[in-house]
């Protein structure tokens, strides 16, 4: 992949908002649980460690992701593929976990579904645009 296309097409700047603002609030929701004592990590209940810590982590990923995809930068799509397949190597691992009788949250299957889209999509639309904006 080279390292510039010619023009951003508009859903490169729509993908980057979602994943900075994506990006932003699991760094406030993970954080709130990994870091401070109090509401957040009560409500949070069974969550897996794990899953939790992988989710803060890649929360910093997003945002790199999204400002790479806001400047137009090749780089960008293959992190937000790297972030899409990660995330689906972590859910199922968390599969697995709860397949083996590990306490969990319904919240995180949701959350973690959710993740996966948003991931597999911004990658696969801004791969496409890329490849587009190339030829």
């Amino acid at each position: 992949m080279q390292n510039t296309a010619t023009t951003r097409p508009l859903l490169a700047i729509l993908a980057a908002i979602v994943a900075v603002a994506f990006g932003a609030l699991t760094l406030y929701s993970g954080g709130s649980v990994l870091f401070i004592d109090g509401p957040a990590r009560v409500a949070a209940g069974n969550y897996v460690p794990a899953v939790l810590w992988f989710n803060f982590m890649a929360g910093f990923a997003y945002i790199l992701a999204g400002l790479g995809l806001f400047l137009w930068r090749g780089w960008a799509i293959t992190l937000a593929m790297a972030i899409a397949v990660a995330t689906l190597l972590v859910y199922a691992g968390f599969g697995l976990h709860i397949l083996a009788g590990g306490d969990y949250e319904q919240r995180t299957i949701e959350a973690m579904t959710l993740r996966s889209a948003v991931w597999v999509l911004i990658a696969f639309f801004a791969r496409a645009a890329w490849k587009r904006a190339l030829s």
